[in-house]
């Protein structure tokens, strides 16, 4: 803390002091408001004209003092109005009191009149006030939000307080998970939640966190997707679940991934990925119109249009087009030769299909900027999606500005097929592919005891949430993203 920041706070408790000497505590339990201040606007005219008093509450914003007379700009969370303290109405003692314990960044209680200045300003004329929340720390200077991007991470209650568009970007988000769910409900799937804490970790290719549970003396791993125990609900007989889920990945950090993120998985027996791919259509459609009444997005410098019926490509067609190479046709050998080649860094113990993948990721999905379905991805991939032929699967992912937003699959029931396949991931684990699938014998015997056909989504919602609100990071879509802690 520099030294002006500790004289502010220095004198801020003071003031905090010398209101609970004069016989009243800054923090008081009861508090009296008659109505929010967007009510009073809407009110406003008769209000006016019945003169009838009330109460407000909310922060101070501004502090302009003319002599005898006192502006305050105050805010609750449903709008801002200004206030008048004046001597003559509040009185020589109060209104002194009022100049010197109260300040910006206070949470005040205002009791009066509304009335309408010359300028034509809505106001209310304070008869009494009371002090509910003494601030200890002053607000960013300006309404122009903070300079320094990691500190608008570190401390967002600042961002939100000096910056509306973040503040609209959170507002955004929440409604987009509502309608979500709305969208869901509507067509008769079941919101679940399954365990975060897990024995082994599966669903996705990543690798994980892990914690101890000391009443078990157990070692757990921290979910890295809900799907293995969202597809035993199926078994168990449900036919459309679904989990907005937080889930860990153990991994980088970067404009596109955070360690704890929030994703949306759903399963929908007796469906397959191509109805899938046809309700995720309609999905957008729906919330984005809810949202903003449209379907069209802009996006840094992309304008984006989510509506109608997506292009469908074939994922060896991208990987042909963008670098000659014919999947089905090349070795494994020689396509890690290729990507070497190609200038990419190949995980070690990757097989083929994800040696594809890393190529696609450098040489395809960047080019991909209006919203796409990269279909058929090749077998091996995605362990858990049921197969077109020895080559491909039956899986789609959209593609958005050069980024994955969905992974969708028509989801493999065959408990033997599924054992072999898993039995095949471990091999990759222990030869050093540490984003393998690992083998979960429990699943497979839940499997075992028969699923539906069925297809499966899922969508990393801080990724989608921060394209919609065009912003340039996640983090911008994640209230309190973590941090490395600062160098003291």
């Amino acid at each position: 803390m520099s030294l002006t920041e500790e004289s502010i706070r220095n004198n801020r408790i003071e003031k905090a002091k010398n209101i609970r000497n004069s016989g009243f505590d800054p923090y008081p339990i009861e508090i009296k408001r008659t109505c929010e201040i967007k009510q009073a606007i809407i009110d406003f005219d008769e209000l006016v004209r019945s003169e009838k008093e009330i109460s407000l509450v909310g922060r101070i914003r501004t502090f302009r003092t003319h002599g005898a007379l006192s502006f305050i700009d105050f805010e609750d969370g449903t709008g801002k109005l200004q206030c008048l303290v004046a001597k003559d109405r509040v009185g020589d003692d109060s209104y002194n009191f009022f100049l010197d314990n109260f300040e910006a960044g206070d949470f005040v209680e205002l009791r009066g009149v509304l009335f309408e200045t010359k300028r034509g300003e809505k106001t209310l004329q304070a008869a009494d006030f009371k002090m509910i929340s003494k601030s200890l720390r002053p607000l960013p200077e300006k309404w122009h939000g903070l300079k320094d991007v990691e500190e608008r991470y570190r401390k967002r209650y600042l961002d939100l307080l000096s910056s509306p568009e973040t503040k609209e970007k959170f507002i955004i988000r929440s409604n987009f998970i509502k309608e979500l769910r709305n969208f869901l409900d509507d067509r008769g799937f079941l919101e679940v939640e399954t365990p975060i804490l897990q024995l082994q970790y599966g669903g996705a290719r990543a690798k994980p966190f892990k914690t101890h549970i000391n009443a078990f003396d157990l070692d757990v791993f921290m979910r890295i997707s809900p799907e293995l125990y969202l597809k035993r609900l199926l078994v168990g007989g449900y036919e459309k679940v679904y989990e907005i889920a937080k889930c860990f990945r153990n991994e980088g950090v970067d404009k596109f991934h955070n360690p704890d993120f929030t994703m949306i998985e759903f399963y929908w027996a007796y469906a397959d990925y191509k109805q899938l791919m046809k309700l995720t259509e309609e999905m957008f459609e729906y919330i984005l119109t809810k949202i903003y009444g449209t379907t069209e997005i802009e996006y840094g410098e992309n304008k984006l249009d989510f509506g109608g019926s997506w292009p469908r490509i074939e994922f060896f067609a991208l990987l042909e087009k963008d670098t000659g190479v014919k999947y089905e046709e090349i070795s494994e050998g020689a396509l890690r030769a290729k990507a070497i080649e190609l200038g990419i860094d190949v995980p070690a113990g990757a097989d083929k299909a994800n040696i594809a993948d890393e190529i696609y990721k450098k040489y395809s999905r960047p080019k991909i900027i209006q919203p796409t379905f990269v279909i058929h991805h090749p077998y091996g991939f995605q362990p858990l999606a049921k197969a077109l032929d020895e080559h491909k699967l039956a899986s789609f992912a959209l593609v958005v500005a050069g980024a994955e937003v969905i992974n969708a699959f028509s989801e493999l029931n065959d408990p033997m097929e599924q054992e072999k396949r898993l039995k095949e991931q471990e091999k990759l684990f222990s030869g050093g592919f540490e984003e393998a699938q690992r083998s979960d014998e429990e699943f497979v015997e839940a499997l075992e005891h028969g699923m539906p056909p069925a297809a499966g989504f899922g969508m990393g919602i801080d990724r989608i949430v921060s394209m919609i609100t065009n912003s340039t990071s996640l983090r911008d879509a994640i209230l309190f993203p973590i941090m490395k802690p600062k160098d003291e």
